[in-house]
């Protein structure tokens, strides 16, 4: 007799042990929940999730490696910080990144992205929650992204974009950066209607770099 199943899960597809609390400690540190040079005990987390010390060492070792966690000796893990240049750099990628694949995509982009990306602008701009305003931007801009069909070139723009999103919370809330953002939003995605892949690229960069200039300064303020 033989066994026949359906709807069988596919257990090798699952995510791993290791990988849910990767999940859970990024998702923290982004969201700023773990702030820079907070410790994260191992038996701490462990103890959290029900499991051994190993899945989170595992974690914690990829974390690192991606520039979220620093190990020191006799503290152990904790919530890497950047420096002001380092920002500025991050920023600088994102920023080469971001025009490239928007400069990829313009010519592609179809009525049913332009559709999706005018309510992923919509959204933002009428988002009365700030701590929504961080993803509904991620939103907008990797709307703009997805026709280029380069899911290696997003994968690397969402880890940058991870790397400063506690930062560009802290932009978004100061200086009156949602606004500004609103206003350059529509400019960007008034250039794909257009389809100048080159005006959209350049708008895209100065759009990311203008953010970059509005955290230094209020980073400078912060400090006097």
């Amino acid at each position: 007799m033989s066994l026949e199943l359906h709807d069988v899960p596919d257990l090798g597809a699952a995510p791993t042990t290791s990988e849910v609390i990767l999940k859970h400690l990024r998702d923290a540190i982004v969201t700023g929940a773990l702030a820079e040079g907070a410790p994260i005990r191992q038996d701490d987390v462990a103890r959290l999730f029900n499991v051994s010390k190993i899945p989170v060492r595992e974690a914690l070792k990829r974390l690192e490696a991606e520039g979220f966690v620093t190990f020191h000796r006799n503290r152990g893990a904790v919530v890497a910080s950047l420096s002001e240049p380092e920002i500025v750099q991050v920023f600088e990628v994102r920023a080469i990144l971001e025009s490239s694949a928007v400069r990829l995509a313009v010519p592609v982009m179809s009525q049913a992205d332009f559709a999706q990306a005018e309510a992923c602008c919509t959204a933002f701009a009428q988002e009365p929650d700030v701590s929504r305003w961080a993803a509904l931007n991620w939103d907008f801009h990797s709307s703009l992204y997805a026709a280029a069909n380069r899911p290696y070139l997003m994968r690397l723009i969402r880890n940058v974009n991870d790397r400063i999103e506690r930062y560009l919370r802290v932009q978004l809330t100061v200086s009156g950066g949602h606004q500004t953002a609103v206003r350059e939003h529509a400019g960007i995605l008034a250039a794909c209607r257009q389809r100048d892949a080159e005006g959209a690229a350049r708008l895209v960069h100065d759009h990311v770099m203008g953010a970059c200039r509005s955290l230094h300064k209020h980073l400078h303020r912060a400090k006097s």
